[in-house]
């Protein structure tokens, strides 16, 4: 498969309207967000010792109420409170734990959700569930959806990127484009490199010259007019087409987009040194260069976990994503970005109130799926505001409740894309990111 003629090629380097599968401009409803950049806390953090205090925890410290007789995926024993301290943050007054002092002097642009929930406690299905909609791993991924339902602004650039300094559970299934065309599958880049060139394999051809890859071009380009004549269109082999210009282009879009040393020294050391404060800088610049959906995986595997001592990793893994999460906010709302960038936090789930047993009594956490918190912050949502509440003990959402439907229902809103409108013809049937059930969270919106 080949690109097309060079000069098409250069002239799209500057941010422009796309040509997705249905047209760009045709919203649903007048859109409050263009982009979005989603911190994906792989593991699973523990609601209450960041965003949702539970004082009772402590008042019932090792008993085993009812309320917490739930069934997890380890046995667990009694209560176990947080060591971690609350205070009231910013003018809205949200309380925000000890181990985010940099995050909460940015709580006035939050919206804390108390009480998301999921279908299912393990890893791999509740990754699916999160990112796909679903647990079956044949149905495309959210940011799959956004590509072909919005297009992408700059064509040397993916619509659509995955930033991971190694493999998450589940890997290329959580950003898959399944049946849509090919060219809105998420491009995953293991950003443990800070060089371009490292970052992305192949970036740059060194074995022709710029006149010979013209050559090659202008020759692929007329083969791929006649194979596509020939068949009367074929959308797997245009869609696979555009995906190999968008490539070629990137040699020169991505080495200026990719390279943090352009980055001024205050603002490198806003963000700090590590993995994720460079994939937070990164998906900054990559929005602001027209990319459409940027995911910010925080680790390799499952860092957030905690089956053993859960409270000492808590704090590193704190420590480690304070400042470059409020760097971002900060430097997007500096630079009038957050307005129309739409920002989620979370994991594909929480962590229980009570001790895991399964690893010798370790002081650790297990899954839970029933009540855990996410924030948005950013693309018409408001501020300063919590939505939403679990139980006494804060292991299942009991007001408010938030199903994964609701929470892709309303980033679509946010975008101007209804969810149910948004459907994809195949096998027979229509799909769509929300399936059969979901609707839009209005009290949050601004």
């Amino acid at each position: 498969m080949g690109s097309v003629a060079l000069a098409n090629t250069l002239a799209a380097q500057m941010p422009s309207a796309g040509a997705p599968s249905i047209a760009a401009s045709r919203f649903h409803a007048p859109p409050k967000a263009k982009r979005v950049i989603q911190l994906f806390m792989n593991g699973g953090p523990f609601q209450c010792d960041l965003f949702d205090p539970k004082p009772q925890i402590a008042k019932y410290e090792g008993d085993r109420p009812e309320a917490v007789d739930l069934r997890t995926e380890r046995k667990t024993a009694g209560l176990r409170a947080s060591p971690f301290r609350f205070q009231p943050r910013g003018e809205s007054g949200v309380p925000v734990s000890e181990l985010l002092p940099q995050l909460g002097g940015c709580i006035d642009d939050i919206c804390v959700l108390r009480s998301v929930h999921t279908e299912n406690p393990n890893h791999g299905p509740a990754l699916l569930l999160m990112n796909n909609g679903t647990i079956l791993p044949t149905r495309p991924s959210m940011g799959a959806w956004l590509s072909y339902g919005l297009g992408t602004e700059n064509e040397s650039l993916p619509s659509f990127v995955v930033l991971c300094p190694g493999r998450p559970v589940r890997f290329s299934i959580l950003w898959t484009s399944a049946f849509l065309p090919a060219e809105h599958q998420g491009t995953y880049i293991n950003h443990s490199h800070p060089e371009p060139d490292k970052l992305i394999p192949f970036l740059r051809n060194k074995t022709h010259s710029m006149e010979q890859q013209q050559r090659q071009l202008e020759l692929m380009s007329r083969l791929n007019r006649r194979h596509r004549e020939q068949r009367g269109g074929d959308q797997q082999l245009d869609a696979r087409i555009r995906s190999m210009e968008t490539a070629f282009r990137m040699q020169f879009a991505a080495t200026e987009a990719f390279d943090l040393n352009r980055e001024s020294k205050s603002v490198r050391e806003a963000y700090g040194e590590g993995h994720f404060s460079n994939g937070c800088l990164l998906a900054r610049r990559l929005v602001e260069r027209g990319v459409r959906f940027v995911q910010v995986y925080y680790g390799n595997g499952q860092p957030w976990d905690t089956h053993h001592t859960h409270d000492d990793r808590c704090r590193k893994l704190c420590l480690d994503a304070d400042r470059p999460m409020a760097a971002l906010l900060t430097d997007l709302k500096r630079r009038g970005l957050l307005e129309d960038t739409l920002v989620i936090w979370g994991g594909e789930f929480g962590r229980t109130p009570t001790t895991d047993t399964s690893e010798g009594g370790k002081g650790g956490r297990d899954h839970n799926h029933y009540g855990f918190t996410m924030w948005l912050a950013g693309g018409g949502v408001r501020g300063g505001m919590t939505y939403g509440e679990t139980d006494d003990f804060g292991f299942k959402a009991v007001e408010n409740p938030v199903p994964l439907p609701d929470l892709h229902a309303t980033i679509l809103h946010q975008l101007g894309l209804n969810h149910e409108r948004l459907t994809y013809r195949y096998a027979g049937r229509d799909f769509r990111l929300t399936d059969v059930s979901g609707r839009v969270l209005n009290d949050i919106i601004a």
